[in-house]
C-alpha cells in the first residue's frame, strides 16, 4: 500500500491537518532574522521541541508566504497508520 500524501498553500488546509496531529506552530529558535525564522510545526513527543519557538499561525502564515512555500504532507503511512510527516518545499517545486 503507498502512502498518501498532499502539497498545498492553503492555509486552513495546513493549520487543519496540523492541529488534528495536535502540532503547534513554530519556528527553530536562533534562526530570526529579519522578521522570519526557520518554520517548522511542532508535534507531541517530537524530538526537537526544546529547540522550538511557538508563534501564532498568523505568524507562521506570514513568514510561510513570504518564502513562497508550500507544504507537503503525509495523511498516513505506507502501512495505514497516521503520519505527522511535513517537510515545506519551495513553491516552484510544488
Amino acid at each position: 500500500m503507498a502512502s498518501k500524501t498532499n502539497t498545498t498553500t492553503d492555509h486552513d488546509e495546513i493549520r487543519r491537518w496540523a492541529e488534528e496531529h495536535g502540532g503547534k506552530p513554530a519556528i527553530v529558535k536562533g534562526t530570526e532574522d529579519g522578521g522570519s525564522g526557520v518554520l517548522r510545526i511542532d508535534f507531541p513527543g517530537g524530538a526537537s521541541g526544546d529547540q522550538f519557538e511557538h508563534i501564532d499561525w498568523d505568524e507562521w502564515f506570514r513568514i510561510f508566504d513570504e518564502n513562497d512555500l508550500a507544504a507537503l504532507y503525509q495523511e498516513e503511512k505506507a502501512s495505514g497508520e497516521d503520519s505527522t510527516f511535513i517537510k515545506l518545499v519551495s513553491r516552484e517545486n510544488a
